[in-house]
């Protein structure tokens, strides 16, 4: 069997007969059978994800494996065999338990849905806490920091990655930061226990937080809203938060993103990209008005400016012959452009610039 990467769905049958005691087979107990496929893998170089496992299922396995002398060809390759038949029965495999799970569906379900399962799961989860921990925002690692003894930032610290923990000390302010450091120096015997305690009380915390009905801020959504409705209800909506709260308006004009935004917002390099998924017929409609209204010059420059002078001739020629456009089928046109413009954005195809980038 040459050299290969054993992956979880490949360790369930070695969990299997280690799991499975001394039931006999062939004459060789499941325990002894797992330890034999191990030594094997182990001796033609094949990574192992034994980690995986329970540390009572390796300290099982390591134990039968030191108990254990040497087989003959014959019964290993009987072993093999059977490992082998039982590898290619299987059809797909599971990651087992809820932190396992989620890491499988973490893109597939919502923040809220993900935390009502971690906290359904309590403290029962037998995962370790801190292949979660590692994976948070800088922001949220850095808050911890902030917030926590000196005692536990110097635990997380040293629970990261080196470029990660780095990447930290040089977010603290330079008192913090020495006594962080100093802190991580004194870590030398704790022991295992306490840093499991530690890290489940931090992912305890982060489950903790209020679940929120909503994923975006009432900025963000009023914006969205705003984004797609008409300028005339746009601009009222608008005055009457001026009178209501200046601050809240202030901050939803900075979410929203118009046509007129356009050449503020949309990288030039990207003018080519929208182009060419953009709905034509709404393109050309939206263009035709902006060409004919001094306020929205910009628009048409900027679009045009930033592709070739082929297809820029091409544009006006069809602006030219599309004739005058009405007030109401140019702003359909518009928030079509728009929602492409955000589509775009959400899979990752652009970025928009942010008003201090323009600045």
């Amino acid at each position: 069997m040459a050299a290969q990467s054993v992956s979880i769905g490949q360790i369930n049958p070695v969990r299997r007969m280690i799991q499975a005691g001394a039931e006999p087979a062939r004459s060789l107990s499941s325990r002894e059978k797992a330890a034999i496929i191990v030594r094997f893998l182990v001796a033609e170089g094949a990574p192992l994800a034994i980690t995986s496992l329970s540390e009572d299922t390796q300290a099982a396995l390591t134990y039968q494996i030191g108990q254990m002398r040497s087989v003959d060809r014959t019964t290993l390759s009987k072993v093999i065999d059977e490992f082998l038949t039982e590898l290619e029965d299987v059809g797909v495999s599971f990651p087992g338990g809820v932190e396992g799970a989620l890491s499988l569906m973490t893109t597939h379900i919502s923040s809220n849905a993900a935390t009502k399962l971690r906290r359904l799961a309590g403290s029962n989860s037998k995962a370790d806490p801190w292949e979660r921990l590692i994976l948070l925002p800088i922001e949220q690692l850095l808050q911890v920091l902030v917030d926590e003894s000196v005692e536990v930032a110097a635990v997380v610290l040293s629970k990261l990655p080196v470029a990660r923990s780095a990447e930290l000390l040089n977010k603290l302010t330079g008192e913090r930061a020495r006594r962080v450091a100093y802190a991580v120096s004194l870590t030398g015997n704790v022991d295992p226990q306490t840093v499991q305690r530690i890290g489940q009380s931090l992912a305890s915390q982060l489950d903790n937080v209020p679940l929120k009905a909503f994923e975006s801020g009432p900025v963000e959504r009023i914006g969205a809203i705003l984004n797609v409705s008409a300028a005339f209800t746009r601009d009222n909506v608008l005055t009457g938060l001026d009178e209501t709260d200046q601050v809240f308006a202030d901050s939803v004009r900075k979410a929203i993103f118009t046509f007129i935004h356009i050449p503020k917002r949309l990288a030039a390099r990207d003018v080519p990209k929208l182009i060419r998924v953009a709905d034509q017929p709404a393109l050309i409609t939206a263009l035709t008005y902006c060409a004919a209204n001094p306020e929205y010059e910009a628009c048409v420059g900027h679009i045009l400016g930033n592709i070739s002078q082929r297809m820029a001739q091409g544009l006006r020629e069809e602006i030219d012959a599309r004739g005058k456009v009405k007030e109401k089928d140019a702003e359909e046109a518009m928030t079509s452009i728009i929602l492409t413009i955000r589509q775009m954005e959400g899979v990752g195809e652009i970025t928009l610039k942010t008003d201090e980038e323009d600045e």
